[in-house]
């Protein structure tokens, strides 16, 4: 109710007396008042007003802010119904105390003033419980779809979000999210108030406006995928991440925006995460050409070849051969040059931990900005005291490329297959076995301790429960497997290793290795689809077996599927063993997706040195920082920079693809075209 003056309330109450009159004389009834009526519409300055201890609402009292810019805005639209206080100076309110703190809030602002008239309904001492109860209980709140849809019509009115956000005392971004909200398919709208779907599933489904992609990806996927996460990655799987893709972060959003590349938004993701690329080409090539420049400067350090890939992966290197190359010592101006960097590294690394140094955010920023330049500098010159044999440098090529934090990287001293025969055919020094990463010395590095058979079983536990959930989702990959495993046991007599279990044992009992798997996303998935399938299935073996036999082939597909994936063990004993391999290759197991390295999981359980090891792979501007820290400091430090990086310790690692799945690639392409040819 807005402003309402002593003359039209003594007005109003005339008229409600006449109408209550003149309907009895027409009806010749005997009309009765109440005790507690009529009540009194009254104007009372605000400073007169205090919350009463007969209001019946106790609890409450939140987004006072929000509800006073909304007064402020488009005034008190209900009046305070009060009582008069026992002394008589004072009129306590006994319902609406939020819209009394919102007042008062407004004058404590200066934008009302300590006198403000205020609409009051005066009700008797003896009602105020009545009334306050009734206020409170003789309601009832739109339902939130109605909310959501009156958001939307103002809009529709030609309303800015800007004002709707004013008048509602909320950010532009609130009303930029309910509106998304009002804006998902009505099939999920009607089930979302029904309770079928959450809140959460219906901001994850929101990333898009296609309504049959939103029904499709809630709808036609088992119950344990419709985790809001899983929603968000089905209806992105074709886009690229910006807060997790190397190539983004190396590109840069705002340049991919300039160049015209479409960009997907989640609103309900923090401020560092939800913006996702719809042109992953386009990305490529920027990301090409910001590399052009880098690699015409290798070009001129007289390499035979250079080619510009900015996604390279492990595999394409492990392609390669070394060079073998050496480490010059540093002349007198590069040793002087080092010493003072590094000297320089020192002190701001002092100022950083010296506690006693009040430094602003902003502050600790910029010096953490400089470290990185400086250690920018030192890894610059440590680069050019690399030495390689003159006659291999222009016989070997290098591969420039982005690492998984988005900064140029240059792989030197490449050597292909044909280039490597060359060279031992004219006695030249046999190059390195493997590829091994930029930076590595040439002979083998000082191992930094390896991790614990208890550490290998508890990472491995997760590995195994995720290689589950993956089987689970690829009915044919679990036919596969089944088929391989019953061919050697069965046909070929052979009893050669294998993840699957076929005596048909549930490997359930993972927590036995990883007191916190039952927890992971693949464990409470996979859980899921078991009890739905268990309530559904019947326990007599005879009405089992009908009950298959009239299942579609589909359904029956991934039934196998799930029971398959259940017998899959891959519990390691050593860091370096990865069992089930080509079970992890074929369904293209992506660990990153189901575990996040934490203090708790990972960086708790081994020694400072193996942190920092995986540090330098996520971090490794921080390196220096985190090596001065304590031990459990360096874990909660781990855990935060390796957030959305995707590092993974070399147990859970999937090897590169072999020849095998090569070959079964190739022998797919091959059906495939025998099909269309119609042999």
């Amino acid at each position: 109710m807005n402003t309402v003056t002593q003359s039209e309330t003594l007005a109003l109450s005339a008229v409600a007396a006449a109408a209550v009159l003149s309907t009895a004389a027409i009806t010749g009834e005997f009309v009765t008042v109440p005790e507690v009526a009529p009540y009194e519409l009254h104007l009372i300055p605000l400073s007169r007003l205090r919350p009463s201890s007969r209001n019946v609402r106790q609890s409450g009292g939140t987004a006072i802010p929000e509800l006073a810019a909304s007064i402020a805005r488009v005034g008190l639209l209900q009046n305070l119904t009060i009582i008069t206080s026992p002394d008589g100076q004072w009129f306590e309110v006994v319902a609406g105390r939020r819209r009394l703190a919102a007042l008062k809030l407004l004058v404590k602002r200066h934008k009302l003033a300590k006198d403000h008239p205020v609409p009051c309904l005066l009700v008797p001492y003896t009602s105020a419980r009545t009334v306050s109860l009734s206020e409170n209980v003789q309601r009832e709140a739109m339902t939130p779809v109605d909310e959501l849809f009156a958001w939307k019509a103002l809009v529709a009115e030609g309303r800015s979000l800007e004002d709707i956000a004013a008048d509602f005392g909320v950010t532009p971004l609130v009303v930029k999210r309910r509106l998304r909200l009002a804006n998902v398919s009505p099939r999920l709208l009607a089930d979302y108030q029904q309770g079928a779907v959450s809140l959460e599933q219906l901001m994850a489904l929101a990333i898009t406006d296609d309504h049959a992609a939103q029904e499709a990806a809630f709808y036609e996927v088992p119950q344990w995928q419709r985790h809001p996460e899983s929603l968000r990655d089905h209806l992105t799987h074709d886009e690229v991440d910006a807060s997790r893709d190397a190539l983004a972060r190396f590109v840069g959003v705002e340049a991919y925006e300039a160049a015209g590349g479409g960009i997907r938004r989640d609103l309900f993701a923090d401020e560092h995460k939800g913006v996702f690329l719809t042109d992953a080409g386009l990305l490529e090539k920027l990301a090409r050409d910001r590399l052009a420049d880098a690699a015409e400067s290798v070009r001129a350090e007289g390499w035979g070849w250079v080619e510009v890939t900015p996604r390279v992966s492990s595999a394409e290197l492990h392609a390669f051969q070394r060079a073998r190359r050496s480490r010059r010592e540093p002349t007198k101006a590069e040793a002087k040059r080092i010493e003072k960097l590094e000297a320089e590294q020192a002190r701001l690394q002092d100022k950083l931990d010296d506690e006693d140094d009040d430094l602003s955010d902003d502050g600790a920023q910029a010096l953490h900005e400089e470290l990185d330049r400086l250690g920018d500098q030192l890894d610059a010159i440590e680069q050019t005291l690399v030495v390689y044999d003159p006659g291999i440098v222009a016989m070997a090529g290098a591969v420039v490329s982005v690492d998984p934090m988005g900064a140029v990287v240059v792989h030197r001293g490449l050597l292909r297959e044909e280039q490597v025969k060359a060279l031992r055919a004219q006695a030249q020094p046999i190059p390195d076995a493997h590829a091994r990463g930029e930076g590595e010395p040439a002979e083998a590095p000082t191992s930094r301790g390896g991790l614990s058979e208890k550490l290998v079983r508890r990472l491995s536990a997760h590995r195994t429960a995720a290689l589950q959930a993956e089987v689970a989702r690829h009915p044919r990959i679990a036919l596969v497997a089944l088929v391989h495993q019953l061919v050697q046991r069965v046909i070929l007599g052979g009893y050669g290793a294998s993840p699957i279990n076929i005596s048909a044992t549930p490997q359930d009992r993972l927590e036995q290795h990883a007191p916190d798997v039952a927890e992971a996303p693949a464990a409470q998935g996979l859980r899921a689809v078991r009890e739905a399938w268990a309530s559904r299935l019947p326990g007599d073996p005879k009405a089992l077996f009908a009950e298959l036999l009239a299942m579609e082939h589909e359904e029956l597909l991934s039934l196998l599927a799930l029971c398959v994936g259940l017998t899959v063990s891959a519990i390691a004993q050593r860091e370096n063993e990865t069992p089930a391999a080509l079970l992890a290759q074929a369904v293209g197991l992506d660990m990153p997706s189901w575990w996040t390295p934490t203090a708790a999981g990972y960086f708790d359980h081994v020694s400072k040195a193996k942190a920092l090891e995986a540090v330098q792979v996520f971090a490794p501007g921080e390196v220096q920082r985190l090596a001065k820290l304590k031990k459990a400091q360096i874990a909660s430090e781990a855990e935060r920079l390796a957030a959305g990086t995707g590092w993974l310790p070399q147990v859970l690692l999937t090897p590169e693809v072999s020849e095998v799945t090569e070959h079964a690639e190739a022998k797919s392409e091959e059906v495939d075209e025998d099909t269309k040819t119609g042999v």
